[in-house]
């Protein structure tokens, strides 16, 4: 009978590189993890295999190797670099008699010590018990087992079904939860959108300084720390751009090399914040020497989410640490790809805003409209989603109107409302307004 070690803080970390050299930063990268979800790391050990043992992950030299560290250093966990199977899991703490926990098992520990918000709660315990039903295996003492003998022969392991039903059923409950928190979200980006408020979003590595950047552009408190995963929920705050534009600037979760798959599904809801947004800010850490790695890896969770296809400006941060002045880069069009900018000291966060501002200032169109005395509702629309550059009042009482608006909501009102401009329009693409119209 195996009783399944409870707790565990002093931690061995065991580095698993398979078919590859497990770089300097990725160990780093671990300990780091090690270190948010508070535990006491007293030692470590690499292993390199071109493949997976399928009873230990690792070779049984290796495991007795690590046997012997854990008897040395009094530890009482091991940390894993690498994905576990339920299998290798069991195998590994019966060899060791230790508690034993995988890359996502650490992730959803530190995941679940940082949520706050119910929604957070609700998705991080969604992607803890997704993980453990897949480690029901036969490894616990409270499970009943049918023995031989008279008064000995049991129902058999009904405690494990019974545990798998329970988890399935809460699996249910909270999407049925999670799914009304997605349709209020939502709500309210429907609202923005009808009010033509544009959605920006801070997106990048785990520890790159988003919530830095998020404070200073938006004045906000969100806590900052040199940890990883420090900030899990979503927050969203009204920003004012230097063209007096208001947009809705958003800060996610962090993103991490191999995020654990249970998290990509149970985050949906708050990656859609993500998905929707009309520009992403790249935040990455220049100051990294493997950052150009680090800009792959959350290109590839944003392909698995589904805003690969969103327009991205990067902001190249913590560019003092470096040394490099803050500046603008563009493309050939003249369009703004990447801001160099410090979050800490605020140099460049001006030039941030203007390239943001620059970059939707594109989709917007400008010119004059004429409005009779009855169209006194669309008058006040005109306010309400655009910007009222002038107005003169006609000798019929109606109105001559300079505006300026966002490409789509002019597109809208133009359908709705039989909108036209009764002057050339400035500054923008008038065919690609009509065409839109049209189709």
């Amino acid at each position: 009978m195996f009783d399944r070690p409870q707790r565990g803080e002093r931690a061995v970390l065991l580095d698993v590189s398979l078919g590859r050299a497990g770089g300097r930063e990725d160990q780093q990268e671990f300990e780091a993890l090690a270190t948010s979800a508070n535990a006491e790391v007293v030692a470590r050990i690499a292993s390199r295999r071109p493949s997976a043992n399928p009873r230990f992950l690792v070779g049984k030299g290796k495991v007795d190797e690590l046997g012997e560290l854990i008897r040395q250093s009094q530890a009482n966990l091991v940390l894993v670099d690498h994905e576990l199977t339920p299998r290798q899991e069991l195998n590994l703490e019966r060899a060791l008699d230790c508690r034993v926990v995988d890359r996502t098992g650490l992730i959803l520990d530190i995941f679940a010590q940082r949520a706050r918000t119910a929604a957070g709660k609700l998705q991080v315990e969604l992607a803890q018990l997704v993980h453990l039903s897949t480690r029901l295996v036969r490894g616990w003492t409270h499970l009943e087992r049918q023995k031989g003998g008279i008064g000995l022969r049991g129902p058999g392991e009904t405690q494990l079904e019974t545990d798998r039903r329970l988890i399935g059923r809460r699996i249910k409950r909270l999407n049925r939860r999670l799914d009304r928190l997605a349709r209020q979200r939502g709500q309210g980006r429907h609202y923005r959108r009808k009010r033509q408020v544009p959605a920006v979003s801070l997106v990048g590595y785990t520890n790159a300084g988003k919530s830095t950047l998020f404070n200073r552009l938006s004045g906000a408190s969100v806590a900052v720390a040199d940890q990883l995963f420090v900030t899990l929920d979503p927050t969203l705050r009204k920003v004012c751009l230097p063209d007096d534009t208001t947009i809705v600037l958003t800060d996610t979760v962090g993103f991490i090399r191999e995020i654990p798959h249970e998290l990509i599904a149970a985050f949906h809801s708050t990656l859609e914040e993500t998905v929707a947004a009309r520009l992403l800010l790249h935040v990455v850490d220049c100051a990294d020497p493997d950052h150009q790695e680090r800009v792959i890896q959350v290109n590839e969770v944003l392909g698995r989410i589904g805003a690969d296809h969103r327009p991205v400006i990067q902001v190249y941060n913590k560019a003092d640490i470096l040394g490099f002045p803050p500046r603008i880069d563009r493309a050939e069009t003249g369009m703004p790809t990447r801001v160099w900018v410090s979050a800490r000291t605020g140099e460049g966060v001006e030039d941030l805003l203007a390239a943001i501002a620059e970059f939707l200032h594109k989709d917007r169109v400008r010119g004059t409209v004429r409005l009779n005395v009855s169209e006194a509702k669309l008058r006040a629309l005109l306010y309400d989603r655009g910007k009222v550059l002038a107005e003169r009042v006609q000798e019929d009482g109606g109105w001559e109107i300079d505006i300026e608006m966002d490409r789509r909501g002019f597109v809208h009102l133009q359908r709705r409302e039989n909108l036209q401009f009764a002057s050339e329009i400035a500054d923008c693409k008038a065919a690609a307004v009509q065409q839109e119209a049209a189709t």
